[in-house]
């Protein structure tokens, strides 16, 4: 025992002199566990993700899948993709956890621990999609600064937890509310614990919305460390930034919530069309709510090759933000003419949307099989990359996939 004891000191003291600090509650570290800064950095075994996942980052992890890769009606963990602003915590015990309601517009501050958020609210599950910002960030010209996203930063999986309205209700709203910002635990990349990562939030009238969830379990299971472990905030169809993964705080807000990542330029784009390359005030740019209407064709992988005379069988998904899409199509000569794809609901508000269609080809050669949704509004997603704006964000462009006709 005294040896063991000695060997783990040792580990400890070296561990500290690498790290060039203390480790803050070394004793309380458990038996075999090692400090997550010297444990494995393959993000492929350490978040239990698919090898053809791509890394954008790791400091902070981002990490994005191929639009093949996404074709699961419910999206498994393996696929999800990962956006981080800063260091992902490490959860030893959930049953610690404490959530506090708090902020201007509360009427009375409470702290509830895991347990007591199921045990006194309903349950609930929903799927709801996600999708960051800047997905399809790397299209836009003059190129847009942040994570290079291509297309696939958007997951759909299901949700289970307890509805923010019913917890809002419970501690009691004052009836000048406005916002709700969320606070949690990850560390900013300087390693200062004083100095917040991010800090969003969503208006009242999200906050109120059935399916927006204070959510503990993710496709039947704990959620994932990467993915909000033990507690996080669940707001399908606005950017997933607004979807705080870690939380330990909500703040009822009278006013707009201007925690970090709530300022100019982030996650706003210019009120009004801008050329490209334009300098945009901060007064003049507006926070993004609800996510464009948006496809991905999931299958085949783009490149795939056919022979002449066979038809090709593609699927997909769509999505709209707080919309629905009622109208799918594809094109393969480039947008000239369009054909109608087979489209289903639903599976609750906030989900995305399944189609499929099988497509001929005239002869053989290279085509490119263009997708393209349109949402209750009539509004469809353009052909080319949409309006440039400073930080590269709601790029709905059409999505394709080549193929070869031999």
């Amino acid at each position: 025992m005294e040896r063991r004891k000695f060997i783990k000191n040792t580990l400890l003291g070296t561990s500290a002199t690498c790290l060039g600090l203390d480790i803050v509650f070394s004793s309380n570290l458990p038996d075999n566990y090692i400090p997550i800064a010297f444990q494995e950095t393959d993000p492929f075994a350490l978040f239990n993700k698919d090898k053809d996942m791509q890394i954008l980052n790791d400091k902070p992890w981002n990490i994005e899948a191929q639009a093949h890769l996404l074709n699961d009606n419910i999206t498994p963990n393996k696929y999800m993709f990962i956006r981080n602003n800063g260091l992902i915590p490490e959860i030893l015990d959930a049953r610690q956890w404490k959530l506090t309601i708090d902020g201007e517009s509360v009427k009375n501050a409470t702290s509830f621990n895991i347990q007591e958020l199921k045990s006194k609210f309903k349950q609930y599950t929903y799927q709801l999609t996600l999708e960051c910002g800047g997905n399809g960030r790397s299209e836009f010209n003059p190129p847009a600064k942040g994570n290079q996203w291509t297309v696939g930063a958007v997951s759909s999986a299901e949700w289970t937890g307890v509805r923010l309205k019913d917890v809002l209700n419970d501690v009691g709203i004052k009836s000048n509310a406005v916002y709700v910002g969320y606070h949690a635990i990850d560390l900013h990349l300087s390693q200062d614990p004083e100095k917040e990562v991010i800090s969003r939030g969503i208006p009242m009238k999200k906050a109120m919305q059935d399916e927006t969830l204070i959510a503990f379990k993710m496709n039947g299971k704990d959620i994932p460390r990467a993915h909000g472990f033990p507690l996080r905030l669940v707001a399908g169809g606005y950017p997933a930034s607004a979807s705080g993964k870690w939380i330990n705080r909500l703040s009822v807000r009278n006013k707009v919530h201007d925690g970090p990542k709530m300022e100019s330029p982030s996650y706003r784009v210019p009120c009004d069309p801008v050329a490209p390359g334009t300098q945009v005030k901060d007064e003049d740019m507006c926070i993004i709510e609800s996510m464009p209407v948006k496809s991905l064709i999931t299958f085949p992988k783009s490149g795939a090759i056919i022979k002449k005379g066979n038809t090709l069988k593609i699927n997909g998904h769509a999505w709209a933000g707080e919309l629905e899409v009622i109208k799918m199509e594809y094109s393969i000569d480039f947008g000239v003419t369009w054909q109608s794809c087979k489209l289903e609901k639903p599976a609750n508000r906030f989900a995305w949307q399944h189609f499929q269609a099988d497509v001929n080809f005239p002869k053989t050669g290279y085509y490119e099989v263009w997708a393209r949704a349109t949402d209750t509004n009539g509004r469809s997603q353009p052909m080319l990359v949409p309006g440039w704006n400073p930080k590269g964000y709601l790029n709905n462009a059409c999505h394709r996939i080549a193929i070869k006709v031999s």
